[in-house]
């Protein structure tokens, strides 16, 4: 069974655990803050390769997107005002408009440090073996480096997994974890094709663009991640007496940071390591939401991850 198989996801290391091995206090490195870019989204054809020997020059993280791309820069300027006093460089977070996006950057070295999903993480690798995971966000409600799945309803006739036959429904992205990859191992053992069984499929593209289908009446179901819906809710979105989860996954590790190891000297991703480990509890994660610090991951932590991909024939690089 593909849920008995993501058991093992549940071993990433504790809080505790990299706090210990991170106890080291940063050494303070820096010149001051820095601001953060206004307003930029990723263009894998305008980006710059650093070198290594560069070191005096900036850092820009590509980022998946997660909400409004002007939202999301603006939840992260105080963790790139962190970074950039604890580096002693200028930080610039690129919101990319897609899921793919930061592959092929990070991947053909346009950038050399991004934020990445778990699936897009394994995707990136296949492509580049240099790239390496270094850390990962602590989900602020689990107080652990892992999230879930859901599949959310505006329908009252829709009760479970197997209501959705003939119905409408709309995932992320294929290169998305919680929004392709595990709604659809989940479909395929309860023998659900998507192409055949529903009426409509569609890939909205990020995260906030699916939950907007959905509120529009696009479509009667989406696939999204677990924290950012709830937290749509504390806002004020998505009604529990309209809006109802239906299913929900094994737990699923925390997409990385990732680096591009043969582009950074060794001595600043240890500094970044150790920045974002000793970041304080209060600074939102790299992908714009609530989070309870970082943990160390390493590439055998989503090893789960590449089983499924595989077992589910998906192949890399065809993000809708």
């Amino acid at each position: 069974m593909l849920q008995h198989q993501l058991k093992s996801m549940e071993r990433l290391h504790s809080p505790s655990v990299a706090s210990l091995v991170l106890a080291v206090i940063v050494t303070a490195l820096g010149v001051g803050c820095q601001q953060l870019k206004g307003d930029q989204v990723a263009d894998e054809k305008t980006q710059q390769s650093t070198k290594p020997d560069q070191k005096s020059t900036s850092l820009n993280i590509a980022v998946i997107p997660s909400k409004n791309p002007v939202e999301q820069q603006k939840s992260l300027q105080p963790l790139a005002e962190y970074l950039a006093k604890t580096l002693g460089r200028q930080v610039s977070f690129q919101i990319a408009k897609d899921y793919q996006t930061p592959v092929n950057l990070i991947a053909e070295g346009q950038v050399q440090i991004a934020y990445l999903g778990p699936l897009a993480y394994v995707e990136a690798k296949q492509r580049n073996p240099q790239i390496q995971p270094i850390v990962a966000p602590i989900d602020k409600n689990t107080g652990r480096p892992w999230y879930t799945s859901v599949i959310v309803t505006n329908s009252n006739r829709i009760s479970d997994v197997n209501d959705l036959r003939g119905k409408r429904f709309a995932f992320v992205s294929e290169s998305s974890t919680s929004g392709y990859l595990m709604p659809l191992g989940h479909f395929k053992e309860m023998g659900i094709d998507p192409e055949t069984d529903f009426t409509k499929v569609k890939f909205s593209g990020s995260h906030a663009q699916v939950k907007a289908d959905l509120e529009s009446g696009e479509v009667d179901a989406i696939a999204n991640d677990k924290p950012s819906y709830l937290n749509e809710q504390k806002a004020g979105r998505f009604n529990p007496q309209q809006y109802k989860i239906i299913w929900e996954s094994s737990p699923i590790p925390q997409g990385p940071i990732v680096v591009r190891a043969d582009q950074l000297p060794p001595e600043l991703v240890t500094n970044l390591k150790k920045a974002l480990v000793s970041a304080s509890e209060g600074l939102v994660d790299v992908n714009g939401a609530e989070a309870a610090g970082y943990t160390l991951v390493q590439d055998e932590d989503y090893e789960p991850i590449r089983k499924l991909q595989a077992q589910l024939n998906l192949k890399p690089g065809q993000a809708k």
